[in-house]
């Protein structure tokens, strides 16, 4: 008998009797409402810990320690006004490295029945900074006035990122149009490269770059005569990375708030209820009194 009556002691959730409760109508509106509220609360919270966060970061370090100091490079430019004979890639940094007419992993492709040419390469430029440039400088015999108006389709480094919630200068030069430009006229894009590491709820990283651009047109002169134009595209590596994580609420943060959202629901409810039920049975006792 002692245990049974220490165990009925302690019950901190004692019930009221059913005769001794008042079902009213106001009551249950704001049950009605209290249900579809927290209801509602539920919904939004279950879609917050469905979906993923993008928490951005930046540091200052070599993200990408295993490339062996070499960045990925993607061109596609078409000049529909230059024969695919006379176009070529050059590369060149302060390295020391100087390849003129770079033909590995490139394809050009005749446009405008011949008398133009789109290129597209894909090669590897080392972490410093230098610059690669689409010229005739690797033509067997220089044209008097090449055209170098151009289309930048695409200008990418590193591994490509297909993240919808990721909006980056990944292709900052896609879609750049130069057909209205001077044909005789060289092309400077000053490109600061940054370095971006994207790492996902597995773990796993992906390197690539996104970068600003800054450029100039310009007719060019020595004490020779005119220098032959090409398009120059002029980088170097900023010392910033920029890293995106991927992050989800935890589950034990999850199931707090839906707690906090259930209890504190009820317990406000149960106030107004309260208020309401107080107010009206002492408006009643006011209109019996009045018509004792």
């Amino acid at each position: 008998r002692c245990e049974c009556f220490r165990r009925i002691e302690f019950d901190i959730y004692r019930k009221v009797p059913k005769d001794l409760t008042q079902p009213t109508y106001t009551g249950a509106f704001i049950s009605i409402l209290c249900c579809v509220f927290i209801l509602f609360l539920f919904l939004s919270e279950l879609t917050g810990f469905i979906a993923t966060d993008i928490v951005n970061e930046l540091y200052v370090d070599d993200p990408d320690k295993d490339s062996g100091g070499k960045i990925d490079v993607s061109l596609n430019i078409s000049l529909p006004n230059l024969h695919c004979d006379l176009v070529g890639l050059d590369i060149q940094d302060e390295m020391g490295r100087h390849e003129v007419g770079h033909i590995d992993n490139s394809m050009k492709i005749p446009l405008n029945q011949g008398y133009g040419c789109r290129f597209e390469g894909e090669f590897t430029i080392n972490k410093v900074p230098g610059n690669f440039h689409v010229s005739t400088h690797s033509a067997t015999a220089q044209p008097q006035n090449p055209d170098m108006t151009h289309t930048i389709h695409k200008l990418s480094f590193g591994e490509k990122l297909q993240v919808q919630k990721v909006q980056g200068a990944f292709n900052a030069l896609g879609g750049a149009d130069r057909l209205s430009s001077n044909p005789l006229a060289s092309h400077d894009y000053i490109l600061k490269i940054v370095p971006t590491v994207y790492e996902d709820l597995s773990g796993r990283q992906r390197f690539s770059y996104q970068y600003t651009v800054a450029n100039k047109e310009y007719v060019a002169y020595s004490h020779t005569g005119r220098i032959i134009p090409a398009i120059w595209f002029r980088y170097d590596l900023s010392p910033i990375t920029v890293k995106y994580t991927e992050r989800r609420q935890p589950f034990y943060r999850f199931i707090t708030t839906i707690c906090a959202i259930v209890g504190g629901t009820f317990t406000v409810a149960g106030i107004i209820d309260s208020c309401i039920f107080t107010a009206s049975e002492a408006w009643k006792k006011i209109q019996i009194g009045k018509m004792s």
